[in-house]
């Protein structure tokens, strides 16, 4: 099967695309929030030749789009047009009013904040937190702690995150304002900046640009011809670390991710949560995704994202029988989540297997198919374009 036929794009089509994309770019430069370094790119062939396609690869929570500029040159020296766009709100600074987040409405967050501030236990834990330079979130036991902690000074809490954890509950308006449909409603502004582009486009995303790269394409069947999400984040890992969440997001609380420079509030996790949770595993999203080819890949050692919850999805849009593909990095690989960049280290972990794994995200965007026993070899495959070392 191939699914990256070839066309040719004009130079008027390269001009009116270029021109779109620029625009938005200029906007975010003019902008008195900008973030230094999280600009969208794009890298475009010379109009008159043929192209496989235009990939929009989306990078992760709290990262910039250069965090997978390798797998982006890649794609584009053989033969793609390539666009990264930030995931909402991740061009500027300040998470607190620039990226998507749930918050509890005033009435609910006021009193409970009332609460923890007269409360010596918590205020002490927090001052000691948000005065540790290095702390980047709490750990296993201190989120344990907390959550104990919130629900014996506000017991009604835990209804409260029911209607957040549980499928379309109708508490939620009642309690909850939500910016997480930001995820997708940016991403479709982005994606319509390539109305002009002549041929197939491929969603690619890691993380919670996983997520985005799957309801992206879920909500554009008829132009998107193929997805690859690398440890889509469409449910927080772990039930414990989720409640956590999604009780101390009113609190303010702030936790370090990718960029070291870059505190968010934990109410931003929650949108990226129900992001894909609600969103992308809809019913509606799962029925689009069925039709359309899509490679996850994901990993054994998971910090972020659910691997049960991406595993049931695959089974959901129809798996392999529907010409999807799966693949499971297994724990002594050691292969962690941010599993793109041979650079990035996460748990002391890197990935060794990346340049097979971009083959393979070659082989999935021109034919569909993907080598799974290619992808656990550090050898390249010389049958596929060989990936330039580091």
């Amino acid at each position: 099967m191939n699914i990256a036929a070839e066309t040719i794009p004009t130079l008027e089509q390269i001009n009116q695309t270029k021109s779109a994309i620029d625009a938005h770019i200029a906007s975010l430069n003019q902008h008195p929030d900008r973030r230094e370094g999280a600009m969208p790119y794009y890298l475009f062939h010379e109009p008159g030749r043929p192209i496989r396609g235009t990939v929009m690869i989306f990078h992760g929570f709290s990262a910039r789009p250069h965090q997978m500029w390798r797998l982006a040159d890649y794609l584009f020296q053989n033969g793609f047009n390539v666009y990264q766009p930030s995931i909402a709100g991740h061009a500027l600074m300040y998470p607190d009013r620039n990226w998507a987040q749930v918050d509890l409405k005033p009435e609910y967050a006021e009193p409970l904040k009332d609460k923890v501030q007269k409360d010596p236990v918590l205020q002490t834990f927090l001052q000691n937190f948000a005065h540790n330079p290095t702390a980047t979130r709490p750990g296993f036991m201190q989120q344990m702690g907390l959550i104990a902690r919130l629900l014996l000074i506000e017991p009604q809490l835990l209804d409260i995150v029911k209607s957040l954890e549980s499928n379309n509950d109708p508490d939620f308006d009642r309690y909850f304002t939500s910016s997480h449909l930001r995820y997708l409603t940016e991403a479709q502004a982005r994606f319509a900046e390539l109305d002009a582009m002549p041929g197939a486009i491929f969603t690619v995303g890691l993380s919670v640009g996983g997520a985005v790269a799957l309801g992206l394409a879920a909500s554009r069947p008829e132009r998107v011809r193929g997805v690859v999400a690398y440890a889509p984040l469409l449910k927080i890992y772990g039930e414990q670390r989720r409640r956590y969440v999604n009780l101390a997001g009113p609190l303010d609380i702030s936790e370090l991710g990718w960029d070291e420079k870059l505190r968010f509030p934990v109410g931003c996790l929650t949108a990226a949560d129900r992001f894909g949770s609600q969103v992308v595993m809809s019913d509606e999203s799962v029925r689009s995704l069925s039709n359309i080819p899509t490679f996850l890949v994901l990993t054994e050692n998971e910090d972020a994202a659910d691997i049960e919850t991406s595993q049931d999805f695959y089974q959901r849009i129809g798996g392999e029988g529907e010409g999807h593909r799966f693949f499971l990095y297994p724990s002594e690989d050691l292969v962690p989540h941010p599993m793109v960049d041979p650079t990035e280290v996460s748990q002391n972990m890197s990935n060794r297997f990346w340049q097979s794994l971009y083959q393979e995200t070659f082989r999935f965007l021109t034919t569909g198919r993907a080598n799974m026993t290619n992808l656990g070899r550090i050898e390249q495959d010389p049958g596929l374009p060989i990936v330039p070392g580091v």
